[in-house]
């Protein structure tokens, strides 16, 4: 007992991004909770191509954990192990743990700092601005969503992106590629399909590329956007939990979001084995829920009362420039102004931040 009460349960969430923070945040004040996590701050994944064109776009993208998560502990280090009881991180602590949530997404390469994170952003918007011409590789939505933020922002520059697939945005249905492209063609961005550039051979400083069906492109700025993320997850081969992830190296877990075979472990976001499109709207559903499973069980509840999480029907938003964008949902598809009311313009980032507790338009 300690002042009277009960000691509090020990949560460790090991990953910051979407579902990571929205999860700390939620049970900061129900459990003594440590956050484990690379990066300083918490990046809102999907604002990145707008901080690019427009650097200043980042200063509320990027918050730093302490900013909302008021009430509990910050290890910036990354998590290299786990026994059942405790995770080991690469600085050399040992954090005890009651309850885990495991929810490290992709191990993207980004600054431990914001204020490096901010430099990256300035120096890929100074890159573009002194372009006259950009060569985006890669049709899915960050390659799309890169072409339509600079055609948008700069007019005047010559885009080309080349896709190696016969449409664009293959992830999801052909009437949203179809409307992408012909917003894409409005805009002036040259669109080429079923070809690509064998990226091994090119070497820094190049500025002419031919792709593989021999088109000659010239470009003084080059973004690659294809190739896939690794997950987050090759650090739990040496695990016991190494049983628990499939053939991708997603975690395996039950419908209240624990880890199949385990009690007091649990998965969220892009980590997890639900086949389900990875998006950040998705990993704060399964935040939600395991915030509400975790209180249960830390108060004595019974098993048969845990929520479950059922894969949500395919909704997604690309954002073409700022003010519009293409939406699939799970009935329709639609483009235009209409959709692009409710992205393109925040990109999300104020309700983001509002969802976290901070002021939507403040930095």
């Amino acid at each position: 007992m300690v002042g009277g009460e009960s000691q509090k349960k020990r949560v460790v969430v090991v990953g910051g991004g979407v579902g990571g923070a929205f999860l700390a945040k939620k049970m900061q004040f129900d459990a003594d909770v440590v956050l484990i996590d690379p990066k300083e701050y918490f990046e809102i994944p999907w604002a990145c191509l707008r901080s690019m064109v427009e650097p200043s776009f980042a200063e509320r993208a990027l918050i730093k954990h302490t900013d909302y998560f008021t009430n509990g502990r910050v290890v910036t280090s990354h998590a290299i192990g786990i026994t059942e009881s405790e995770v080991l991180t690469e600085d050399g602590q040992t954090i005890k743990y009651d309850y885990l949530a495991l929810a490290t997404g992709h191990a993207d390469p980004t600054p431990r700092s914001r204020k490096d994170r901010l430099e990256q952003f300035r120096q890929e918007n100074d890159k573009i601005k002194s372009s006259s011409s950009v060569l985006i590789i890669g049709g899915g939505r960050m390659g799309v969503e890169l072409a339509g933020e600079i055609a948008a922002d700069y007019p005047e520059k010559n885009v080309t992106l080349i896709h190696d697939g016969p449409r664009l945005l293959e992830y999801i249905g052909p009437k949203a590629s179809n409307k992408a492209l012909k917003w894409l063609k409005s805009k002036r961005v040259e669109v080429l399909l079923e070809q690509s550039v064998d990226l091994d051979s090119i070497t820094e400083g190049e500025r002419v590329f031919t792709t593989s069906a021999g088109k000659s492109i010239t470009a003084d700025c080059l973004f690659v956007c294809v190739g896939s993320r690794p997950l987050g997850s090759t650090w739990l081969q040496e695990t016991f939990l190494k049983e628990s992830l499939d053939k991708s190296g997603r975690l395996m877990v039950d419908e209240t979001l624990r880890v199949k075979g385990r009690s007091n472990i649990f998965a969220i976001g892009d980590i997890t084995d639900i086949r389900e499109i990875k998006l950040g709207y998705l990993a704060q559903k399964h935040a939600a829920v395991v915030a509400k499973n975790l209180k249960l069980l830390m108060e004595g509840g019974r098993e048969s009362k845990l929520a479950t999480y059922k894969a949500a029907s395919t909704m997604v938003v690309v954002a073409l420039g700022r003010k519009q964008a293409v939406a699939q949902l799970p009935f329709m598809t639609i483009g235009g102004r209409l959709p692009g009311m409710f992205k393109s313009k925040d990109l999300f980032v104020g309700w983001m931040r509002k969802g976290i507790g901070l002021d939507p338009r403040a930095v």
